[in-house]
């Protein structure tokens, strides 16, 4: 029996019968409403579910491109620090490099559906290019509507979509298979693996490639973590000492600056965590004395949070950390955490507080969660920034104020290019950079 949630076998009866239905259910994306979406008929269950999601996250289907959701700079800042970049080699044996002469392209996208990688073969990357599937574009389905990438992601497994089952009409000439891709510790997704091109890239064979490579990509990134906690434990465990930067080693910690997705580290074991499950332990760590479900839900939704909602976030986030270790798993009534968890952002203040400003920058990565909007946050994220902007103005080297002005939050930063001036000797060849930087600013703010 035909799986329901895969399309029949390119080139069959049944798939051309597939095209014709799904380009006739174009012509009713008008009825794409709660009470009328079922009247859409011979489409595929999942398709047409996902179709009706599409059209209330307002994706339009006549719009041929997807959106760019980050420029180069950013896009190769984000990869560096993704958890997926450390597998990525498994990736090109197993899909990219077979796939340079085959009519097929590889993605490899976020957990919010943001193509991080895009390879295979050139010809049909040029092609690719006129509907934005590229790296650093937003392929979610609030974007682009139904997709495999995107709709892999809305439904949490594996997907193919064959030419006209997409939403958007610039993507009929394409069919792609992706497949979700998730930590091996805590089950939480971490991005997705698509390929994409032509009939044959919703082949049965496809599919079981694309799981195949998925699987062997997550028990490499077990492997390796498994590998770095040995590493860890024969090291002696002790609270004061440092590493090479100046950052301090502490057995349980929260790595949250200058990432959308915290590492939380417990009694040596590391995991990448969702981006709301980040954003509850950065609150939770700065109350170390808890807050109330209805506390929390104001520090963590920024409109009227639901409490239902919390509750199955903390649901989830308790099974993550109890795979770490059940004694850090967090408390209710308050929420509350039981062990000491040392985030990042709290030894840039520890610092700062000492007078160590060179030491506090050189922990500080960037921005706390820097995409995340939760409100208590959107509240620290401002005052370790704060904090840290103003006693290096007050009290910092020239070399620390240089150090500084290269963070993406001082690219505009007209008084910390001015201190620098004040700093420098007049004949330092340096002032040149920070005069052409200024009118830099100046010109990019005027235009």
């Amino acid at each position: 029996m035909r799986n329901p949630n895969h399309p029949p076998v390119a080139g069959s009866d049944a798939a051309k019968l597939l095209q014709k239905r799904a380009l006739a259910g174009h012509e009713h994306l008008d009825l794409l409403r709660a009470d009328t979406a079922k009247d859409i008929s011979g489409l595929r269950r999942l398709v047409r579910e996902s179709w009706q999601r599409s059209a209330s996250l307002q994706a339009n289907p006549d719009v041929a491109e997807a959106p760019l959701a980050m420029e180069q700079d950013e896009l190769e800042e984000y990869r560096r620090q993704h958890p997926l970049a450390t597998i990525m080699p498994v990736i090109k044996k197993l899909l990219v490099q077979p796939s340079h002469d085959s009519g097929l392209l590889v993605a490899v996208g976020d957990d919010v559906g943001r193509l991080l990688w895009v390879d295979g073969d050139p010809v049909m990357q040029r092609r690719a290019e006129g509907m934005m599937f590229v790296a650093g574009a937003d392929w979610s389905e609030a974007s682009v509507g139904t997709s495999a990438p995107g709709t892999a992601l809305a439904l949490d497994r594996s997907i193919q979509i064959s030419g006209a089952e997409h939403f958007k009409r610039s993507v009929h000439p394409w069919s792609c298979t992706a497949v979700p891709f998730h930590d091996p510790d805590s089950g939480a997704v971490l991005g997705v693996v698509d390929i994409t091109g032509t009939e044959t890239a919703v082949a049965a064979h496809t599919l079981s490639l694309v799981e195949a490579t998925v699987a062997a990509a997550q028990a490499q990134l077990r492997i390796e973590r498994l590998t770095l906690a040995a590493a860890v434990r024969e090291k002696p465990r002790r609270r004061s000492a440092a590493t090479t930067s100046g950052q301090a080693l502490y057995r349980n910690s929260l790595q949250l600056l200058g990432r959308d997705q915290a590492l939380l580290s417990i009694d040596g074991r590391t995991v990448a965590l969702s981006a709301r499950h980040s954003e509850i332990l950065a609150i939770l760590g700065n109350h170390p004395d808890g807050l109330s479900a209805e506390d929390l839900c104001t520090q963590l939704y920024p409109g009227d949070g639901s409490s239902v909602t919390l509750r199955a976030e903390m649901v989830r986030l308790r099974k993550v950390i109890q795979e770490l270790s059940p004694d850090a798993v967090p408390h209710s009534r308050p929420y509350r955490l039981p062990v000491e968890l040392i985030p990042d952002s709290g030894q840039v203040l520890s610092c700062l507080q000492r007078g160590a400003h060179r030491i506090a920058l050189e922990i500080y990565k960037g921005a706390v969660l820097p995409r995340s909007e939760a409100p208590g946050v959107v509240q620290l994220r401002e005052r370790v920034s704060h904090l840290l902007r103003e006693a290096l103005l007050s009290d910092g080297s020239v070399d620390s104020l240089l150090e500084y002005a290269e963070l993406p939050e001082a690219k505009y930063d007209v008084d910390l290019r001015l201190a620098v001036l004040k700093l420098l000797p007049p004949r330092s060849p340096k002032r040149a950079a920070m005069v052409a930087d200024l009118e830099r600013i100046e010109t990019e703010m005027t235009a």
